[in-house]
């Protein structure tokens, strides 16, 4: 009985021992323990890996407007540009595959002011920025101002239409700036309008009809003041066709200057060669010499027009009309000595020869 008592002890004590915690394990005491045993001991569960998100947007200016083409840009934490992106004709965008953290955006749009926006992505978050209103810049820009050309020829225009030889007699069709800007077509008719209705035309016209009278010329139109206004009238006439054809409708259609550049310097047979070509030559809109087509047949022109109004018996056909073309391009000539030579020193306005 003994015995078996004692046996039955031993037996109990092994299962006994055998059951207590720890017991039967290799581990010695005083040994760590590891994580998932320490996780296992606390409750707490291990992180898994972190899910990326996604930042969108619309950007818009101050009015509400969306703003397409501005460049938005990611930066980290530390501020490395990480993405960029740019937002479409909705002023929409949207940055995927974004790491969780904080980040920064960067919008910039030319002609508004820099917008930075910050904020803190968190894992699988798809975060939408507020509203981006971008401000206008107000930075100084530098803007380069060009004139015109029809600009520059007005403001030079107006000093020719000062011109006046011993402060009467109007000069306008001479340019002392030799690279002056060419006239449009409104300038050119312009500049006739204003010759022929200029005072001094009229009295220069009345004188002329008062020696025509004396001379007996033009018979048919007779004497007494009946005459007079009639050769007042031919003469005015005359003087209109002359100036608005070749100074202004062939001028204007053939692309041509009318005015006379005053050339002032080189030795005197060079002046004066210069001085007889310019009743035969021009210069075009393109600043290159050409011939004057406009001063040859405006000439033809005013002489075939004359034989309308001029009486029975003085109108000779082409043989009138190629008269008064002669005259005329023979009057031109003589006229450009005297700008080359003589005018410009009489012509005091003449001295403001500073561009505009």
């Amino acid at each position: 009985m003994a015995f078996q008592f004692t046996s039955s002890l031993i037996v109990l004590a092994a299962v006994t021992l055998s059951c207590a915690p720890g017991m039967g394990q290799s581990a010695q005491p005083g040994a760590p323990r590891t994580e998932q045993g320490a996780a296992a001991s606390t409750g707490e569960q291990v992180p898994g890996p972190q899910t990326p998100g996604s930042i969108s947007g619309t950007v818009v200016d101050q009015s509400g407007a969306v703003v397409a083409g501005a460049q938005v840009k990611l930066s980290g934490e530390n501020r490395r540009p990480i993405a960029d992106a740019i937002s479409g004709s909705d002023g929409q965008f949207s940055l995927t595959n974004v790491a969780p953290g904080p980040f920064q955006l960067t919008i910039t749009a030319a002609g508004f002011a820099t917008q930075t926006s910050s904020g803190t992505l968190h894992a699988g978050e798809n975060y939408i920025l507020p509203g981006s209103a971008l401000a206008v810049a107000t930075a100084v820009t530098d803007v380069e101002v060009g004139v015109s050309q029809t600009e520059v020829a007005t403001e030079q225009l107006k000093v020719e239409e000062k011109q006046r030889v011993l402060g009467v007699l109007p000069n306008f069709y001479v340019s002392y700036i030799p690279d002056a800007a060419p006239l449009d077509a409104k300038q050119k008719f312009k500049l006739a309008a204003r010759t022929v209705v200029d005072p001094f035309t009229f009295v220069f016209v009345a004188g002329a009809a008062g020696v025509e009278q004396a001379q007996n010329h033009f018979r048919g139109y007779g004497q007494g003041a009946q005459g007079y206004a009639k050769r007042f009238g031919a003469g005015y006439a005359d003087t209109v066709a002359g100036t608005f054809v070749g100074s202004a409708i062939l001028p204007a259609l053939l692309k041509q200057d009318p005015r006379y550049f005053y050339k002032g310097t080189g030795s005197t047979p060079s002046r004066l060669a210069y001085a007889f070509a310019n009743a035969v030559i021009c210069k075009g809109d393109n600043r290159r010499w050409q011939v004057n087509y406009s001063n040859i047949l405006g000439n033809m022109a005013a002489g075939g027009i004359s034989n309308l109004y001029y009486p029975a018996q003085d109108r000779d056909g082409a043989g009138l009309t190629f008269e008064n073309a002669a005259i005329g391009i023979g009057a031109s000539a003589i006229a450009n000595v005297f700008q080359e030579f003589v005018i410009r020193k009489l012509t005091p306005k003449a001295a403001n020869d500073a561009k505009p």
